[in-house]
């Protein structure tokens, strides 16, 4: 009777707020927030003790639990429903500026070009193929709008075919957990077979009988990929056989295939250490060969051309470098050097071919395509830009002198071109196409410097339209990451539009903790020096006030993840920075997640943030993690988002968060808490629907600068 009361509850609350969004459609009413319970929980760690009042939200199936994010929903609509034509306007200007019909630039492998087209008005792609050229019959292998119906939620994960182009391997997902069943299609009759394999990371790799394959098993509670299995397509799986387990909680492991075709690869990745094994494809029975045992510290990835596998290591390398070994001497004391190791040069990848190599670099910050003839001089890529992003695309064959890459900056959309590495001559395959007029010549992009408080120089990328007064007036949105070394790139967003189009200057702060000048970038942004992502992020914002490109009153910040802990630590930090805030699934409980090592992604992160079983990380963590530092102090307006079935950052920490910021701020700003409850990390899976988040959080900052429209 009690889990009923609770239920009603939550249901009184979505009627009684309804008439509320109804009288707020057209002017903004007093609606009082939703008040959480208090229920104090003592958490002891290393004789300090911190009482949680909010623990109890981690009980996903509390229906009291799920009515509390109801009525946080509710009040969010009520909050701004008077936004809601501003909300519709913005998602269809956004909506408007892309080509609803399209078509992805064809790969060729194995006598196919695979492509991805998109039908108007259909959220979801639908995957094709031609035999042997682009004038063939066109075969749909997967048209993911039907496959998609009756779903809130879909996505298709690691696709791949037969070796004899016959059969279909795919993932599917349903609720946006990271939790992909694997399905085999018969591409020559359009039907599934009878195998169907849950529980995994969604992709299978093929051996070269094609009847075996080889995917990863997920653990059902911290879904850590720990298991290599295989698979013979007609058997049952429960007869599927275990080919490797990974032990060590802190590490995940993985399966694909060489570039090659040759070998089946095992790999197992912990934050700083990597372990790989090897198969000849042809005989998928048989045991994988390690090529270099763990060593802490030690990482290094492979890939195979020849006689001898080329991979990319730390080994005496701060920055990485590039070396060989023979297939049938795989140890390290047999790696030999072909990129050696530079100081000033961060190594960031490779692709190999029958008379080149191309390696990417990161060079000043800046990604350089570099290519090696094997004979002959080497040469970079020349870009017209300051401030871009260049990428390898995809490079199937061996045997050709076209190295396809993507290029992209914040004023030119991605665009895909052939290079031709013998001639020099670049040609462009397709560049994306933005409705509306769209011409980049009315958008500038440069880079600037902040100086953090240690002297370090701290990169921006900013972008704005041409004509922009540097007086202090302008509203601007600053974005950031800064953890696991993953770089925040300058690339083009068509949904940025509708910000530089009305004066804002966007930018992204390449702070430590990310990998922009490289392995010491990161290093000095994590762990016990985690403390500097934050004061960077917020020297970034203090340079663009006191450089008159914005003023604390029209300046927002957005961050997602772990760039929401970012968020939650610089406004503990600096409040008075900052207009607004936009917290998207944001990390911000750290201390207590990083001591619970069954939620997903804790046990692999130790090395990222610290184990808090260490007192010296434990207080180090709590002294910036957002959840334990709220205080009695103003804050800027917040609009916080989670998902309720998000996978990586828990649903839990964001809802205590804000419950906790409620009860304790001295300011009247708005803070609103939108939970997709059909949803994960990622948001939401269609093309057209994650628009609206976007049309959400833009018209939170329209609404807070008093841009009316």
């Amino acid at each position: 009777m009690k889990k009923l009361n609770l239920r009603l509850k939550g249901q009184f609350l979505w009627v009684a707020t309804f008439v509320f969004v109804l009288a707020a459609c057209t002017q903004k009413v007093e609606v009082k927030p939703p008040v959480a319970k208090k229920v104090p929980k003592e958490l002891t760690m290393h004789g300090d003790t911190r009482i949680d009042n909010y623990y109890w939200m981690n009980e996903r199936e509390n229906p009291e639990v799920i009515a509390h994010l109801e009525a946080e929903n509710a009040y969010t609509d009520a909050v701004m429903a008077h936004t809601k034509p501003l909300q519709d306007k913005l998602f269809e200007e956004i909506k408007s500026k892309i080509k609803q019909q399209d078509e992805s630039v064809p790969y060729k492998k194995n006598g196919y070009y695979y492509y991805t087209r998109t039908v108007a008005e259909k959220e979801y792609y639908v995957s094709c193929r031609k035999k042997e050229n682009l004038e063939a019959p066109e075969e749909v292998l997967l048209d993911v709008n039907q496959m998609a119906e009756g779903h809130e939620y879909y996505a298709i994960g690691g696709s791949s075919v037969s070796p004899d182009n016959k059969i279909l391997a795919y993932g599917v997902d349903t609720v946006s957990r990271r939790n992909y069943t694997i399905y085999f299609k018969n591409l020559e009759t359009g039907e599934l077979l009878a195998d169907q394999i849950p529980m995994t990371t969604g992709g299978a790799t093929w051996a070269n009988d094609n009847k075996t394959v080889f995917y990863m098993l997920k653990d059902s509670v911290t879904l850590r990929s720990e298991k290599v299995m295989k698979h013979v397509l007609g058997t049952p799986v429960s007869s599927d056989v275990e080919v490797f387990y990974e032990a060590d909680e802190t590490f995940n492991t993985f399966v694909y295939k060489t570039k090659s075709e040759k070998y089946l690869i095992i790999g197992s990745e912990s934050t700083l250490t990597s372990e790989f094994r090897f198969l000849d494809a042809n005989t998928p029975n048989g045991e994988f060969k390690i090529i270099q045992p763990r060593t802490r510290g030690l990482e290094y990835a492979v890939d195979h051309f020849g006689n001898d596998f080329y991979i990319r290591t730390n080994l005496n390398a701060l920055n990485f470098k590039l070396v060989k070994t023979p297939v049938a001497k795989p140890g390290k004391e047999n790696w030999k050097d072909v990129i050696p190791h530079r100081a000033d040069v961060y190594f960031e990848d490779f692709d190999i071919f029958q008379n080149y190599l191309v390696a990417s670099e990161k060079v000043e910050g800046i990604t350089k395509l570099r290519v090696m003839p094997w004979q002959g001089e080497e040469y970079y890529i020349d870009f017209d830009e300051e401030v871009y992003a260049a990428f390898s695309s995809t490079n199937v064959d061996f045997n050709t002198d076209l190295f396809r890459f993507s290029y992209t900056s914040l004023t030119t959309p991605n665009s895909t071109f052939d290079f031709n590495m013998k001639t020099k001559e670049r040609t462009l395959l397709k560049q994306q196409e933005v409705l509306g007029g769209f011409d980049k010549n009315n958008y500038e992009t440069k880079r600037i410097y902040a100086t953090a408080g240690d002297g370090t120089k701290i990169p921006i990328s900013i972008v704005f339209k041409k004509g922009l007064e540097k007086n202090g007036q302008n509203p601007a949105l600053l974005y950031g990451y800064g953890s696991y070394g993953y770089e925040i790139e300058p690339t083009f967003s068509s949904s940025r539009l509708p910000l530089l189009d009305r004066g804002f200057i966007y930018a992204i702060a390449h702070i430590r903790g990310g990998q922009i000048y490289g392995r010491k970038w990161y290093e000095d942004g994590k762990l016990l020096k985690k403390m500097n992502t934050f004061t960077d992020f917020n020297d970034c914002a203090q340079y663009l006030i006191d450089e008159k490109y914005t003023n604390p009153g029209k300046l927002f910040a957005m961050g997602g993840s772990a760039g929401g802990l970012l968020m939650g630590a610089i406004i503990n930090l600096k409040p008075e920075l900052y207009k607004g805030v936009i917290a998207a699934v944001p990390f911000v409980d750290v201390v207590t997640t990083m001591l619970d090592e069954s939620i997903p992604l804790t046990t692999g992160e130790f090395d990222e943030w610290g184990n808090p079983k260490d007192s010296t990380y434990y207080f180090y963590m709590k002294s910036y993690s957002p959840y334990d530092n709220v205080k009695a102090q103003n804050y800027p307006a917040l609009l916080v988002t989670t998902g309720l079935h998000d996978s990586q950052v828990q649903y839990f920490e964001p809802a205590k968060w804000v419950a906790k910021l409620r009860d304790m701020k001295t300011d009247k700003n708005p803070l609103i808490f939108k939970i997709n409850m059909d949803y994960g990390h990622g948001g939401a899976s269609g093309r057209f629907d994650y628009i609206k988040e976007i049309a959400l959080e833009y018209a939170f900052i329209f609404d807070q600068i008093g841009i009316k429209e």
